[in-house]
Parts: C-alpha cells; sequence; structure tokens
C-alpha cells in the first residue's frame, strides 16, 4: 500500500505544488504545507473508494488542508513521524522563464480569499465547472458566479502592476 501511495503522489505531486505556490508566499511555508498535504493525503487514502478522480479527491485535500493548516498551527497539533522511505518525492520545479512569469501570477492570486484561491486554481487547471463544483463542494452555478468575481478582481490587481502603478 505504501508504493503505490508514493507512486501515486509522485505522478500527482504538481496539484500539490501547485495548492502550496497559491497558498504560501515562501519557501519554508510551502515545505511544512506540502508535508501537511501529503500526510492528509495519507490518512485518507485507506478511505478513498474511488467515486471520483483521483485528482478530484487529491485536490479536495489539498486545498481543505491548506485552507485550514494555518487556524491548526494556533493550537497545539500531535505531530506524527513519517518515515523517509515512505517518501521519496522528487521536486519538479518548472523552468526559470516560466517561474518569473507565474511569480507575478502568484503574487496577484495571494491577495485573493482562500477560497478565491481555490477556484481560480482549478479554472487554471482547465477543470471543467463539474469538477469545481464537486472538489469545491458547492453548486456549479456557485462556481460560475465565484469564477466571474475572481476573474475581474484579478484584472484589477494585476492591470496597474503591469503599468508600474501600485
Amino acid at each position: 500500500m505504501e508504493q503505490v501511495f508514493t507512486k501515486l503522489i509522485t505522478e500527482n505531486q504538481g496539484i500539490i505544488h501547485k495548492v502550496c505556490n497559491i497558498y504560501c508566499k515562501n519557501e519554508g511555508d510551502r515545505a511544512d504545507l506540502f508535508q501537511e498535504i501529503i500526510l492528509q493525503l495519507w490518512k485518507s487514502y485507506e478511505s478513498f473508494q474511488g467515486r471520483s478522480k483521483i485528482s478530484t479527491w487529491m485536490y479536495r485535500i489539498a486545498l481543505n488542508t491548506a485552507i485550514t493548516s494555518f487556524r491548526k498551527q494556533k493550537k497545539n497539533k500531535v505531530q506524527q513521524q513519517l518515515s523517509i522511505q515512505e517518501f521519496q518525492i522528487p521536486d519538479v520545479r518548472p523552468d526559470e522563464d516560466f517561474e518569473e512569469k507565474l511569480a507575478t501570477l502568484y503574487q496577484a492570486i495571494r491577495q485573493l480569499s482562500k477560497v478565491e484561491r481555490a477556484v481560480i486554481m482549478l479554472y487554471l487547471e482547465d477543470k471543467s465547472y463539474q469538477e469545481m463544483a464537486e472538489i469545491l463542494g458547492i453548486s456549479e452555478s456557485n462556481v460560475g458566479v465565484k469564477l466571474n468575481r475572481v476573474k475581474k478582481k484579478l484584472k484589477k490587481i494585476i492591470k496597474p502592476e503591469l503599468y508600474g502603478v501600485r
């Protein structure tokens, strides 16, 4: 089971990296969130019944973990030790040219609320309204409304940045 889980994470780690990049500003926080998401995926892996796509399940766990992780940090939480062998997952990063463009986008996205971040991330992943609704636990029409509002908000944030106005 551990080998199957590790393979699953390795093949789909892009999902986790995207969530971490959307919700965290610095590398240390991204690494901590990445580990927390892996832990939550591991804890819920046995109960995954395959009723949805594996990516839908991973998005849901990753987003819920990201949204709630900072509240949990305020409380004394029990930490579970994970073995190094179970989670030898290579770190895949985008190339340097692409990374600069992403930095501007991530900076704008970080100014959104946590739910808005989730909506735009799923949109950028070309998820259908139905998939987005399933992952977020809202109706498809609510996805459309939220997405339109987020797009307008991002235009207001990014446009001044393009022209050097702050």
